[in-house]
């Protein structure tokens, strides 16, 4: 089976390298492209179908933004984990809502990194402890809803990263059923997104951030 390729979009090219180095040395998964912007990133989607995008912001040219943006438009389904700095808040609200599966510090081990990707291509998502408790800390708190048991159970899981799949697994119920639950969440919450609908939920104690030892 072939390993699941990785496209690496960042200007700096030693950056590029070492990332390169890193996944290619996993054995589980093989860089297929890089780009040092947007614009040769979305040329490389013509030819090339990652099942992951690891993404920077701020780049010459196309910023990682805007090729974010255009890339999901023509791929919805596309996953792309974002890179990022700690001062690079002001970005996060725009990514997030246009769609992206997860925020990684360019600071973090390799560790944490490589259970980003996994989470990512198993269905689910993956965003930084750090980054979420900025993120929660910069928006105001919503209306609280009325959730049913199974639906506290299924959010607990999705917050959690876990995909659809997983979690009827997990829960013993159909992924039809997962999926259901999972749509009247985010009709509840008035989430855009399953990203949305963590931070909804973090955002009014409906879940908790686990510490690193447990995400690992």
């Amino acid at each position: 089976m072939d390993k699941p390729g990785i496209i690496i979009v960042d200007d700096h090219r030693l950056f590029r390298s070492g990332l390169k180095y890193i996944i290619d040395e996993s054995g589980k998964y093989q860089v297929i492209g890089e780009a040092s912007n947007g614009i040769e990133f979305l040329e490389l989607l013509k030819d090339i179908t990652p099942q992951l995008v690891v993404m920077d912001i701020n780049m010459p040219v196309m910023d990682g933004i805007e090729a974010t943006k255009q890339a999901l438009q023509i791929y919805p389904d596309l996953n792309i984990l974002i890179l990022s700095m700690y001062g690079e808040m002001e970005y996060y609200n725009t990514l997030l809502d246009l769609g992206i599966k997860g925020f990684v510090l360019k600071e973090a081990d390799n560790e944490e990194f490589f259970l980003a990707i996994n989470r990512i291509l198993s269905g689910g998502s993956y965003f930084s402890q750090e980054l979420l408790l900025n993120i929660i800390r910069k928006k105001n708190l919503a209306e609280p809803v009325k959730l049913s048991r199974r639906e506290k159970e299924i959010l607990e899981l999705i917050g959690q990263g876990l995909s659809n799949q997983e979690i009827s697994v997990k829960l013993s119920l159909s992924q039809r059923t997962v999926e259901r639950h999972r749509t009247n969440l985010l009709e509840k919450t008035g989430s855009k997104n399953s990203v949305r609908l963590i931070i909804y939920a973090l955002k009014n104690n409906l879940i908790s951030i686990e510490d690193d030892d447990n995400r690992r």
